[in-house]
């Protein structure tokens, strides 16, 4: 169990951070200007966010007492203050650490003091629970890059969780506006989902265009492409495969989404029969974001792995 903690944490940091970031995103590039102030939709979106933003706070100071523990060689119930100020204070980590909780922080008052301005919100959460996220690059493999290299290393893993964040978090979103209600979607959400899949089309080849570069970056400096080959013989390539095989499946569902269902769901609105329709496309979409996780909690487990045998 202890084994599997460490990875746990970091894999409930990485899903919670990104849904965070992702759906308060969600509204800024999917809707029009008209759309974003629709009181259902804003409710819609807005209601798991201060409990994603109090569940991140929860995770960070839970994760900072473990990884005291492990620099420390003690148990976590024998952490004390002292040990805690002392990483805090004085490491990389500390100081990231500070920065996402105070990133987290101001996420949740703009929650409950911006409500009356829902555009802003959004805009404040999204750009706050990004800067928590970028953190997460403070971990892992990352962190132990140094001088100008560490820098574009970590550079490049905080872009790349971003643009991760923006996809997951459209996923979550749509699947929550295909969500029935009293045994049905309403049409206009329905409707609401078509268009936003349209408007998402760019941003998501944004965000693969993003993934992809900053990822064959983060290879370069983790590995090094001259010894792909050699790190297919350790445990961390061999997991890193896995995931570029589930990528793979995003990717082949995201273009099934955009390329069949959502025109098939446009014409299904039209002719008055959508439930066939919808319940394609959320199966793709669950499919997909379950992927993303799978993804996610194997990212937990690589950044604790040796990179070559």
């Amino acid at each position: 169990m202890g084994d599997l903690l460490v990875p746990g944490v970091r894999f409930a940091l990485y899903a919670d951070l990104m849904l965070l970031t992702g759906l308060a995103a969600f509204p800024l590039h999917a809707f029009d200007r008209a759309e974003r102030h629709i009181p259902a939709l804003l409710t819609l979106f807005r209601r798991p966010q201060p409990w994603l933003c109090a569940f991140g706070l929860l995770v960070s100071a839970a994760g900072m007492v473990i990884l005291t523990a492990d620099m420390q060689g003690v148990q976590p119930d024998a952490v004390d203050p002292a040990m805690l100020l002392g990483i805090i204070g004085e490491t990389d980590v500390g100081a990231a650490w500070t920065c996402r909780m105070a990133a987290l922080l101001l996420a949740a008052a703009a929650l409950s003091r911006l409500a009356s301005h829902p555009v802003i919100a959004a805009w404040t959460v999204a750009v706050t629970g990004a800067i928590a996220l970028a953190t997460l690059a403070w971990s892992g493999h990352a962190a132990a890059s140094e001088g100008l290299a560490g820098t574009i290393h970590r550079a490049s893993d905080a872009l790349h969780l971003v643009a991760a964040a923006i996809w997951i978090g459209a996923i979550a979103a749509f699947l929550l506006l295909l969500r029935p209600r009293h045994g049905a979607v309403p049409p206009e959400y329905a409707t609401l989902a078509a268009r936003g899949l349209d408007r998402f089309a760019r941003t998501g080849t944004i965000c693969v265009l993003v993934i992809a570069a900053t990822g064959l970056i983060n290879a370069q400096a983790i590995v090094g492409i001259a010894n792909a080959g050699q790190a297919l013989a350790s445990p961390y390539g061999q997991w890193m495969l896995a995931k570029l095989l589930l990528f793979a499946a995003m990717l082949g569902l995201a273009a099934a989404n955009r390329w069949r269902l959502t025109p098939a769901l446009r014409t299904a609105l039209v002719e008055g029969e959508a439930a066939p329709a919808i319940g394609a496309i959320r199966r793709s979409l669950a499919a997909e974001i379950l992927a993303g996780l799978a993804i996610l909690a194997l990212i937990g487990w690589l950044g604790l792995l040796d990179p070559l045998p």
